[in-house]
């Protein structure tokens, strides 16, 4: 798929309406204790001539999700006025993504975390060439999942994992370098589904 047929199609995607039903994953067991923190992730795709998704690799000293790798993103200020204003900001923060280099097309549907985050993927576009400058104390790289993984529907695998002593099943996809799984797995399977389904 070149630059110009995904842009059409995550424009499309992203024009649909919302599934109100929340998407749960699969490390949440049982009730949440409280309400889920609303939080909002940059799902930024490069147009390049060979497009990818834009992820980074959380520092190893984090309090929270130490090493793992995610979309920029995190839990909405009250000062964010809305899911799109609070990922551009964290982009900003995390790895010096300017909002100008940004052309939001919409929203994925919420995904709810077992760590208690009810996160909205905000789907955009850049462009290729951009330099990244990631914060020390948040991001260790930035890196791309080529659009051709992303379309390859044998590439996420469900593997175990344990959980507060329970066995779990979780999205992985392959890369070279980094492990991927968790909710950015999971989002990014949801993303996946809908760009391999017929156009509507």
């Amino acid at each position: 798929m070149n630059a110009t047929h995904l842009e059409a199609r995550l424009t499309a995607i992203a024009a649909r309406p919302h599934d109100t039903r929340l998407a749960y994953g699969e490390e949440v067991l049982g009730e949440l204790a409280h309400p889920p923190i609303p939080a909002a992730v940059l799902v930024a795709f490069v147009l390049g001539p060979k497009p990818g998704v834009l992820l980074t690799k959380r520092t190893a000293h984090l309090k929270k999700h130490a090493g793992q790798v995610s979309f920029p993103g995190g839990r909405i200020d009250p000062t964010d006025a809305h899911p799109e204003a609070a990922a551009l900001r964290e982009a900003r923060e995390e790895i010096d993504l300017r909002a100008r280099d940004v052309r939001i097309l919409g929203r994925l549907d919420d995904y709810v975390t077992g760590t208690g985050y009810r996160i909205t993927p905000v789907l955009g576009l850049i462009p290729p060439g951009l330099t990244f400058q990631p914060a020390p104390a948040e991001v260790e790289a930035v890196f791309e999942l080529p659009i051709e993984v992303l379309l390859d529907p044998q590439a996420p695998q469900r593997e175990p994992h344990p959980v507060r002593g329970e066995m779990r099943q979780y999205w992985v996809w392959p890369h070279d370098s980094y492990f991927i799984w968790g909710a950015t797995a999971a989002i990014l399977k949801h993303l996946a589904d809908k760009l391999l389904a017929p156009p509507a």
